[in-house]
């Protein structure tokens, strides 16, 4: 029998291709959860934007046990009602005909991508291969993604990556436009950066972009894997901003902790993926279907959504009076629940150290670069739990700002 596992074991037996946090948590209520020790801590990272209903939402329970005492996994060679139910919901929410389902954001802003070069070589040829992305953004760990998304620190390392992949900076149209010609096949962007630091685009960003790829048959696609499914106080962020875009890219909160992603698109550009051109083995399997299923019945609902803008509010307002007290922050930025923190220049660099005094005091947030703190939680966290975590994350910046000045 093998004995009680502890932290330590990650460090002996994980490739260390994360350093997680020293706790380990063990079980978990709404946005409550408890490490092995008993403690507790509020959740403000919500699993980055993925438990979008919290820890152990008893519906979603439901749904995943029910399925899997019916129907796990059949395989791509067959497909299963779950999954067209959810293809159904999505459709019916959203600019799309189409959808394709795989386990996780990268692999959806994957088939975005290879959606976009096999429609430019249908139609065009295959000089028109140039694929523009934003400087700072983030797409995912495969590859082809990860040369899309604008940090270096994480591609440089794996060269020679895919080719034709160039970076504007992001919110400044005249940059993209510059890069955006008839070679292009499409432009990838995020509504909003998250993993860049918690940047909404601006309204006339995203409608120029949308204008720029109408003038150059380039397909538009939306990462939404962190913006989606509720986030912004809208099911998808492109409508919050009235852009539609070409193709979507969602997961994260779509299985609200099942892994599981999805690329929405038109039938128009559906058609050029047709059998053998793309696929995997999970993608699309019952469990996720059931799951993500009854996540979009219980999100895409006005008094869900309604109350992601009042908690919002909530966050500001009393990140706000931190502040006033603190004086750490230059900037709170964000829509919805994905909120981030900019620490002025007093703090410039030293998100994580605020991040690790936070999980001192039982509360868990994300960071999202060097200097913005993060915080995605729950779309229903209760007031009680957002008023508690709030006051365990003053806590913690006055440990460090005291720290700071001995």
């Amino acid at each position: 029998m093998q004995s009680e596992v502890t932290r330590e074991d990650f460090d002996r037996w994980i490739v260390p291709t994360y350093a997680p946090a020293s706790f380990i948590p063990v079980r978990a209520e709404g946005s409550t959860l408890w490490d092995d020790q008993g403690r507790s801590y509020i959740d403000f990272a919500g699993g980055i934007a993925v438990n979008a209903l919290g820890h152990a939402h008893p519906a979603l329970q439901q749904a995943l046990v029910e399925q899997a005492g019916l129907l796990w996994h059949t395989g791509n060679g067959y497909t299963n009602k779950p999954i067209l139910k959810l293809a159904k919901q999505l459709i019916d929410a959203t600019f799309a005909d189409r959808a394709f389902f795989c386990n996780s954001g990268a692999e959806a802003n994957e088939a975005a991508l290879k959606l976009a070069r096999k429609v430019a070589h249908d139609g065009a040829g295959a000089a028109k291969s140039g694929i523009v992305a934003f400087k700072n953004a983030f797409h995912g760990r495969t590859l082809f993604t990860v040369s899309a998304g604008g940090q270096p620190a994480y591609s440089a390392d794996f060269a020679p990556l895919p080719g034709d992949i160039h970076h504007a900076v992001y919110n400044d149209l005249a940059s993209a436009a510059a890069l955006i010609n008839d070679s292009t096949c499409a432009v990838i962007v995020e509504p909003i950066q998250g993993e860049g630091g918690v940047v909404p685009a601006e309204p006339d960003f995203l409608r120029g972009l949308r204008d720029l790829c109408d003038k150059h048959q380039a397909l538009l696609i939306f990462d939404e894997v962190q913006s989606g499914v509720g986030r912004t106080g809208s099911l998808y962020a492109y409508m919050h901003y009235g852009v539609t875009p070409d193709v979507l890219t969602t997961a994260k909160a779509l299985g609200g902790g099942f892994p599981m992603g999805a690329m929405l698109t038109t039938e128009n550009y559906a058609r050029s993926l047709g059998v053998g051109t793309h696929g995997t083995t999970y993608g699309g399997n019952p469990l996720a279907g059931a799951v993500g299923g009854k996540v979009m019945e219980l999100i895409n609902r006005p008094e869900v959504l309604q109350g992601v803008d009042e908690r919002h509010r909530w966050f500001v307002e009393a990140l706000n009076e931190i502040n006033q007290r603190l004086h750490i922050f230059s900037e709170i930025r964000g829509l919805g629940l994905l909120i981030g923190c900019v620490l002025n220049q007093d703090y410039s660099g030293q998100s994580k150290a605020f991040s690790l005094a936070a999980a001192k005091e039982g509360l868990m947030v994300l960071i999202a670069g060097a200097s913005v703190i993060r915080f995605a939680p729950s779309l229903i966290i209760s007031e009680a739990e957002i008023r508690e975590g709030l006051a365990r994350f003053e806590r913690a910046c006055r440990t460090v700002t005291e720290g700071a000045k001995v």
